[in-house]
């Protein structure tokens, strides 16, 4: 069954701006006109962001659709993709994230909108602790896009964390994943949307 619902979400301190989101939304406006794509801008605290997804994903039918995060957007899409039974793209997916963020706690300029500040706080590292995955079911349902030269995060805790997942480990690249549109035809075709 094709997917006519798709959710797209972005990493800490990033915004449906950012240049993987722009270039799902450019292709799927492009060759997906009856999918429905949502991008939305995630609240600091994690409780609120997940909370905000799943009212807004809630009449979504659960056999068509799917999501894609990006680093925190990719730990946040594994927590849905377990909650719903959805197929999940993860493009270097936090795996630790309370341990990773632990350091961020305090105000921090939004990359695409620097003069624009949000505050991190420290519960929010607990929050995310309550969305932790111990370990994904059918990994079948996942594709991992997963750069060996990630500077923010480690490849081989990504690759351990998603095993026997369909994917691609990219040699070198970056965090960023700055060859996406290289690797987009892959990830849609995975996804099987609707057209």
């Amino acid at each position: 069954m094709p997917i006519t619902h798709l959710l797209y979400l972005h990493g800490f301190r990033s915004s449906p701006m950012s240049t993987k989101a722009r270039l799902v939304q450019q292709r799927i406006a492009q060759h997906h006109p009856r999918v429905a794509l949502w991008c939305p801008q995630l609240p600091p605290s994690p409780r609120q962001a997940m909370a905000e997804v799943m009212q807004g994903i809630a009449a979504w039918p659960r056999a068509q659709m799917a999501v894609m995060g990006s680093s925190l957007g990719g730990y946040y899409a594994t927590w849905i993709a377990e909650q719903t039974g959805c197929r999940a793209v993860l493009l270097n997916p936090a795996v630790h994230a309370a341990r990773d963020l632990a350091t961020q706690v305090g105000t921090h300029p939004s990359w695409h909108e620097p003069q624009e500040t949000f505050e991190f706080k420290a519960s929010y590292v607990d929050e995310l602790r309550q969305l932790v995955v111990p370990a994904i079911t059918r990994p079948e349902r996942y594709f991992t896009l997963i750069a060996q030269g990630d500077e923010v995060l480690d490849w081989r805790e990504m690759s351990a964390h998603y095993p026997g997942t369909p994917g691609r480990l990219i040699e070198g690249s970056d965090h960023a994943i700055s060859e996406f549109p290289a690797h987009l035809d892959e990830v849609l075709a995975f996804l099987d949307l609707a057209r």
